[in-house]
């Protein structure tokens, strides 16, 4: 069985690699392009039965990767730093030939970065330190979280994060979601047909879903109408989701009345973009998965599927291959 690893990730797990797989040939693609065997320089494709596409790739090196990929006749599983698939340039992963993971290391990050800023925007921070700045002494009553409604566009592993920690404040959860099983961390499970009457009910809404051609400007002029006043849009999704033209307009209606996106149909986001100046937007350079723990999670992750996969077990979160490269 061999693998194919990159020389930074091979470099952070080679000892709990060779513990664990002590047979598993390792080929390294060194920072130059070379391919190296147990120390020494390799010619030709090295046919790896498994590939890891770990956070190491997402750089000059993804075009070697995929060209290697496209070489790999054996190849059987591919374990991915990503979330989401639906990018194009994730196109090659989908071959009815492989099994492709994404990655959950970012959802507990992504679920901290949802949770901090709704439960910012829900207390009167801005308020009471207006108040502190003036020297005034003000009383400001406010709503508890347990007393908002949340609706998650998107269950996978971000979502039900979301959800987890949003419950542990009390927090009713509304799902939207393909399927309708029941699910542990959800009050009440919705489908997408189900938005024009679920969002009138929602105080935090988030976009935690891929982007496909149903869910392209989901969130567009109807979309918002139908939002409840004073309400709090964000995005942890795709761009692509939001109409950010009607965005613009729905924010004078108070529906949403702020708006937290990390991510954007253009990225970067121009320098010129209304959005960085909006006062009611909290805008983030798409990096609502950089916590400090994201990076050791998604090594430990590939090591246990990798576990699972050498023992003939199915490794954990496959994606469909009618998901990948579809947006």
């Amino acid at each position: 069985m061999r693998t194919l690893l990159f020389r930074a990730a091979y470099d952070r797990i080679s000892g709990r690699l060779m513990t664990m797989a002590p047979d598993l040939e390792v080929v390294v693609l060194e920072p130059d392009g070379r391919l190296t065997l147990g120390g020494e320089e390799i010619s030709g494709e090295p046919d790896p039965d498994v590939l890891w596409l770990s956070r190491d790739a997402l750089g000059p090196q993804l075009q070697v990767f995929m060209d290697h990929l496209a070489g790999a006749k054996r190849a059987r599983w591919v374990q991915t730093a990503v979330a989401g698939l639906d990018h194009p340039v994730w196109t090659p992963l989908a071959d009815a030939r492989l099994q492709v993971s994404n990655s959950s290391a970012q959802a507990p990050a992504i679920a901290e970065y949802v949770t901090i800023h709704a439960l910012s925007l829900l207390h009167p921070i801005a308020e009471t330190a207006r108040h502190q700045a003036d020297h005034a002494w003000k009383r400001v009553d406010f709503r508890e979280v347990a007393e908002t409604r949340w609706l998650i566009i998107g269950f996978g592993n971000i979502g039900q994060e979301i959800a987890r920690r949003a419950r542990a404040f009390g927090a009713a959860i509304e799902v939207v979601r393909r399927s309708d099983a029941p699910h542990e961390l959800a009050d009440q499970i919705s489908s997408q047909a189900d938005l024009p009457e679920r969002l009138p009910h929602a105080d935090v809404v988030v976009l935690a879903c891929p982007l496909t051609e149903a869910t392209r400007d989901m969130a567009d002029a109807a979309f918002f109408a139908a939002m409840k006043p004073d309400s709090i849009l964000i995005n942890v999704g795709r761009g692509g989701l939001i109409d950010e033209d009607a965005l613009k307009l729905a924010l004078d209606e108070d529906r949403p009345a702020h708006a937290v996106l990390d991510v954007f149909r253009t990225e970067p986001l121009p320098t010129d973009s209304w959005i960085w100046d909006h006062p009611k937007i909290r805008m983030t350079p798409h990096s609502s998965s950089r916590g400090s723990l994201t990076g050791d999670r998604g090594d430990q992750l590939f090591l246990d599927n990798l576990a699972r996969f050498l023992k003939g077990e199915t490794p954990h979160h496959l994606v469909p291959p009618g998901d990948i490269g579809v947006g």
